[in-house]
């Protein structure tokens, strides 16, 4: 039975047009992926199913009915659940607060009933299977994915008739994105919808049996998953074929060392690292979710209070704040896990994100020079390709991708040379990831040193030139040549793990 139908669906602010003759028809009982480039139009249309915003022309039907949700209540109560890649939990509730929001068990004198809204929360658990944290932690105390896992069970636990996961796999480690792989054939088992958005098509293979693709706020093509290969889905995305995702792995790395490590720990959660990151070179760093790989960032970029010697270029350095990580051209910057809480200020404006590091780099006599400031922005606009209708446009209104392009710009406006890249292809579509990629290789030429994270191991195997491996906080091995793979990553990753 189809339960969705959208005929000639269009958006437009002012004249930016978000969306435009976007068709889209899914049945009860399928797990149908939705998928585009960042900036297709994927987001403005599965806010209008959401009920957040309303289209400006075109027809919705659910279940045969006419659909117009006025707000997103409205679109809750018709059934339609949606978790969305930024997350939108309340940092101060716990964990159970978040999920019975503004629906808690209430007694006849109108006080919540803790006890009960506790047991609910642990009867969803039990029913979903939810690899999630305890009801009465504070979601300000979570990591990324579970606070993702949490977003996933407050959709659960209205009971939709369609639920929307979009790139809900993004922040998930292995075992976890299983669960929510599962669960999705599962939910399309007991007649419910799954609109899925997801980067990475093996998962899209695994569970998706149809795949509609926008690009350009348009919908370009809907096929059957089983018979149609990668090659036409990406380039019905781009709109032309793409050579390869993962640029040509050319060795570029000096003698020169621009970062040294030893001993360098972090409270309990890492401990001794020595590593040796040299110019020119993109080492990767890979292990099992937790085992040190944020404290690792962290600790290097100042965030994280450490212990051990760090030599930055050949001298000693101490890095107590992101302060004294930046410090010009023998500096190091970050790109962080979650770009919208850690890497921009949303309601500031692209140019202001740009450059609001950089600020004495156009600056005289403490005088401003908007020129200077102009051709610093204009340049890193057309050097990344950033997607935005001027430069004063807000940072929260773009895609994913672009945003991440405005926190690479940012980064790179500092001038240092030594780069922490932590998932930074996270949620981002794969004609971007394939810039990213390239743009890595040619910074990577150019002299600078790359440490790079990811949560998508193929990543890191196509792209370091090394690999250091880390095991409970440890540094498990350091990989390079024909012994990066992912088999042999992940067996250096879990050999004490199984032993235990």
């Amino acid at each position: 039975m189809e339960l969705i139908e959208a005929v000639g669906i269009s958006k437009r602010y002012g004249g930016i047009v978000a969306l435009s003759r976007a068709d889209f028809r899914a049945d009860a009982g399928e797990v149908h992926a939705l998928l585009g480039e960042n900036g297709a139009g994927k987001s403005t249309f599965i806010q209008i199913l959401a009920g957040i915003i309303r289209p400006n022309g075109g027809t919705l039907h659910l279940a045969g009915r006419a659909y117009q949700p006025a707000n997103a209540r409205a679109a809750e109560a018709a059934g339609i659940a949606a978790v969305f890649q930024e997350l939108s939990l309340v940092p101060d509730l716990t964990v159970a607060e978040n999920i019975w929001f503004r629906r808690e068990p209430l007694s006849p004198i109108g006080t919540v009933r803790k006890r009960r809204e506790r047991e609910a929360t642990l009867a969803l658990f039990d029913r979903y299977r939810i690899p999630a944290p305890a009801p009465t932690r504070e979601v300000r105390r979570l990591t990324l994915a579970e606070r993702q896992i949490v977003e996933i069970a407050k959709a659960l636990s209205r009971d939709p008739s369609v639920i929307i996961l979009d790139e809900a796999t993004s922040a998930l480690p292995p075992r976890e994105t299983e669960w929510l792989l599962q669960l999705s054939q599962d939910l399309a088992a007991e007649g419910k919808l799954v609109i899925y958005i997801s980067h990475r098509l093996a998962e899209i293979r695994q569970i998706a049996q149809r795949v509609t693709i926008f690009r350009n706020g348009a919908t370009v093509a809907t096929h059957d998953t089983a018979a149609v290969d990668d090659e036409t889905i990406i380039a019905d995305m781009l709109g032309r074929r793409m050579d390869r995702l993962y640029p040509p792995r050319i060795a570029t790395a000096t003698d020169r060392t621009a970062l040294k490590l030893r001993g360098l720990s972090v409270g309990d959660r890492l401990a001794d690292i020595d590593l040796d990151l040299k110019e020119g070179e993109v080492m990767g760093v890979a292990g099992l979710q937790g085992h040190g790989q944020r404290e690792l960032f962290q600790a290097l970029f100042g965030v994280s209070r450490s212990r051990g010697a760090i030599e930055v270029w050949g001298k000693p350095v101490a890095i107590r704040s992101p302060r004294d990580a930046l410090v010009g051209r023998d500096g190091i910057a970050l790109v962080p896990e979650d770009r919208r809480s850690h890497g921009l200020l949303l309601s500031k404006s692209v140019r202001e994100n740009l450059t609001l590091s950089v600020v004495p780099r156009f600056t005289r006599f403490g005088f401003l020079s908007r020129s200077r400031e102009r051709a610093l922005v204009d340049e890193q606009l057309r050097t990344l390709q950033i997607k935005a209708g001027t430069p004063d446009q807000l940072a929260g209104t773009l895609s994913g991708g672009n945003q991440q392009k405005v926190i690479f710009g940012k980064m790179l406006l500092t001038q240092s040379r030594i780069l922490l890249l932590y998932d930074p292809t996270r949620g981002i579509d794969v004609g971007t990831k394939g810039e990213i990629f390239r743009l890595m290789r040619d910074l990577a030429a150019k002299g600078y040193a790359i440490l790079f994270y990811s949560s998508d191991l193929p990543e890191i195997v196509n792209v370091a030139d090394r690999v250091a491996v880390l095991r409970n906080g440890k540094l498990a091995a350091i990989l390079s040549g024909d012994d990066i793979s992912e088999h042999r990553i992940l067996r250096e990753a879990m050999v004490e793990a199984r032993a235990a």
